[in-house]
């Protein structure tokens, strides 16, 4: 069951967060509880399976990264998992996904890679390419940004214990 603290820091999570050192200790402030409280609770919220995780939303275009490469890999399927968390730890790519594919869509393999020119994007896949030995990929480039905003939940401001509905 979820309290009344619990129910306003999923409500304050779904906001924008701050960017500072101690992103929860305004929250803890304007709640007036400690920071601590707050920690514990995120975790509690955690562990019972509430919250799946807490991600932070970058706008790429405004931190100076003009182009936006999806790239897709074709991979054979036995190396399907092995090049993906490969690709998923590296600080250049940021999104990285296994896919179905469809007759008239080979590649299974999709990662996101920001740079601040396409010739930076290109440079670093063909590096990525030859680490990973895989020559057949394509590059599909954003032309401009659709959406970019938070899962919103239920309103709890009802009272009412149930999260999702």
């Amino acid at each position: 069951m979820l309290n009344a603290l619990d129910k306003e820091i999923i409500k304050r999570l779904q906001e924008d967060i701050i960017i500072e050192k101690e992103p929860f200790k305004s929250m803890a402030k304007e709640l007036n509880v400690g920071e601590e409280k707050i920690i514990e609770r995120i975790k509690y919220l955690k562990n019972i399976g509430v919250l799946k995780r807490i991600g932070a939303v970058l706008h790429h275009r405004e931190a100076g990264f003009k182009a936006n490469a999806m790239v897709v890999w074709y991979v054979p399927s036995g190396r399907v998992e092995c090049i993906g968390n490969y690709l998923a730890k590296l600080p250049q790519v940021t999104h990285c996904y296994e896919r179905v594919t469809c007759e008239n869509w080979k590649y299974n393999l999709f990662t996101m890679i920001h740079g601040k020119t396409k010739e930076e994007c290109e440079k670093l896949i063909e590096g990525l390419a030859k680490e990973i030995n895989i020559n057949d990929y394509d590059i599909l480039y954003s032309t401009r940004e659709l959406k970019k905003s938070s899962m919103k939940y239920k309103d709890l401001s009802d009272g009412s214990s149930i999260l999702f509905k």
